[in-house]
């Protein structure tokens, strides 16, 4: 039988990889901070906590908040494009709309554009609903200043949000109907199912070959697909996947692994596409991730 504190931990590990995960945007490091979490937590007289959760989120955020400085010194030498690290979902998180947005690849890419503590107070706000005066404690900010905090935060990823939230079917159906495009090479269908202003970014970390920089245009990036998929079409495949609560795409070539894209969709067309190359990204990938508010 479990001690409490063990117990405990493992009934919120859910709950404490989905902060990490937003708060990090990369699954290895939300892993790394709960192994911090579990060796912070592990020393705590339990008597002394009112409310486990709350005391379990609250040393998750701090280590997080550590991490993302590290982490912002990485992806300055990063080469190429950064994207989020992909997760394979399981089928609830697309059940809870609020979730399943907040961890879709394009939020994932508005939050990078937060500060380190406005990003916690707007994740643990406005996807966990903690409390104002937790939120305080948790970043060793006022009460009054996290309400500041929070709405700046909100005014911000309000002004960079995908346009319009759209269901797990719409999102289907566009991105079936843009595999059937590349995978026959039909130009103008894929051109139709493209946003005008679309905007290609590949992450391959230095370590596979993607596009350097992203690329906008509908025209240009039909173009840049199908030739590219026309090249490898003999030894590639596509097939549908759930990535960070939202439909996906997994391409593999010679049967194994080699990138997911993820998408979004904004008026039943796509607006974004992030096609994660880099293998120490696609880790996650193997076996379904659950994640809880």
């Amino acid at each position: 039988m479990a001690d409490p504190a063990t117990e405990a931990f493992l009934a919120h590990r859910n709950l404490l990889f989905t902060v990490a995960y937003e708060m990090l945007g990369s699954a290895a490091d939300a892993e790394d901070v709960l192994q911090e979490t579990w060796l912070r937590w592990s020393g705590v007289d339990l008597d002394e906590v009112r409310d486990r959760r709350a005391y379990l989120v609250r040393i998750t955020t701090r280590q997080a908040l550590t991490r993302l400085r590290t982490l912002g010194r990485r992806k300055e030498s990063y080469v190429g494009a950064w994207l989020p690290e992909p997760l394979l979902t399981a089928p609830d998180v697309a059940e809870d709309v609020a979730l399943a947005d907040s961890v879709s690849m394009a939020m994932m890419l508005v939050l990078e554009t937060l500060g380190p503590t406005e990003r916690a107070v707007f994740v643990l706000r406005e996807v966990f609903d903690v409390r104002y005066d937790e939120i305080a404690e948790t970043v060793d900010r006022s009460t009054a200043a996290v309400r500041q905090i929070a709405h700046r935060a909100r005014a911000h990823v309000a002004a960079r949000r995908p346009r319009r939230t759209v269901s797990p079917a719409q999102a289907r159906n566009a991105l079936d109907a843009f595999r059937r495009a590349v995978e026959t090479g039909d130009l103008q269908a894929l051109v139709d199912v493209l946003a005008a202003d679309v905007v290609l970014v590949g992450d391959g970390g230095g370590i596979k070959q993607a596009i350097p920089r992203p690329i906008s245009g509908a025209d240009r990036v039909a173009r840049l697909l199908t030739g590219g998929w026309g090249r490898i079409a003999g030894l590639a495949s596509m097939e549908p996947a759930q990535v960070n609560g939202y439909p996906a795409l997994i391409v593999r070539l010679n049967g194994e692994l080699d990138m997911v894209v993820a998408v979004r969709v904004d008026d039943g067309r796509i607006g974004g596409l992030y096609a994660v190359r880099n293998p120490e990204k696609l880790s996650h990938m193997a076996r379904e991730n659950t994640l809880r508010r």
